[in-house]
């Protein structure tokens, strides 16, 4: 299930209140002003600063894969 677009209209990055793009495909919210990744799970956004990844983290774990 993807999230809401009510929802996604609503949601900033959490560290700089700036916008968030959504990865549909990956299942991950991300602040590219920021360079953080915040995921989803079970169709809830963790938006906590401390969880997140460093794009550059997840891009390499995408290269994992």
């Amino acid at each position: 299930m993807a999230l809401a677009d009510e929802l996604l209209e609503v949601l900033a990055c959490p560290k700089c209140k700036g916008d968030i793009e959504y990865k549909r495909d990956d299942e991950v919210l991300i602040c590219h002003r920021c360079r953080l990744v915040y995921r989803i799970e079970d169709d809830i956004p963790i938006m906590l600063v401390e969880e997140a990844l460093t794009l550059d983290e997840w891009e390499e774990r995408l290269k994992g894969e």
